[in-house]
């Protein structure tokens, strides 16, 4: 027994494997990563510069992963201290961080001392140099806004080039 076809369906059927998710990946993290960079705080250049995208593949899953390998981006992102508690919209739901409470001092030699002196930070000097006390400051996210703003684009897009990729291979 035959079906009339089945040549043809098994040939498209083996085209669909070679169905190539990588590089719609790779292009869709680039827009999350673009407009994280565009959201960075600007007196944040370095940050800026640290902002990353890249695609992991493991086993059958494809990844796109945006990210910053700078220690103080979640400090940005969240807020510290009381400002950041007060004041944390636009961050990830998901995430719930712990805000000190209590103010803290820094040292001169671990802030620049024309932000410190642009918001007016209080300080004591001792003997062992000049201290500023913080109260945290507000967050200021980019790192969620550039996936969650654009999380519907992204999807429409990356699902209109899937399909002209398949209507390609099962030609």
């Amino acid at each position: 027994m035959s079906i009339d076809g089945m040549d043809e369906l098994e040939r498209k059927m083996r085209s669909l494997s070679k169905l190539n998710v990588k590089r719609e990946t790779a292009r869709t993290i680039q827009t999350v990563r673009d407009a994280a960079v565009n959201a960075c705080p600007v007196g944040y250049g370095e940050l800026r510069q640290s902002i990353f995208a890249e695609v992991i593949e493991k086993d059958d899953l494809v990844q796109g992963v945006c990210y910053t390998n700078k220690d103080y981006s979640i400090y940005v992102e969240f807020g510290t201290g009381p400002k950041g508690q007060e004041n944390h919209a636009g961050t990830s739901p998901e995430h719930n961080p712990v805000y000190t409470q209590q103010p803290w001092w820094i040292h001169e030699s671990q802030v620049d001392a024309r932000i410190a002196e642009k918001y007016h930070w209080f300080h004591i000097d001792t003997p062992e140099g000049r201290f500023y006390q913080s109260t945290g400051q507000a967050a200021q996210p980019f790192m969620y806004p550039a996936l969650k703003d654009n999380q519907a684009d992204i999807l429409k897009d990356f699902n209109a080039q899937l399909i002209v990729n398949l209507e390609g291979l099962i030609k």
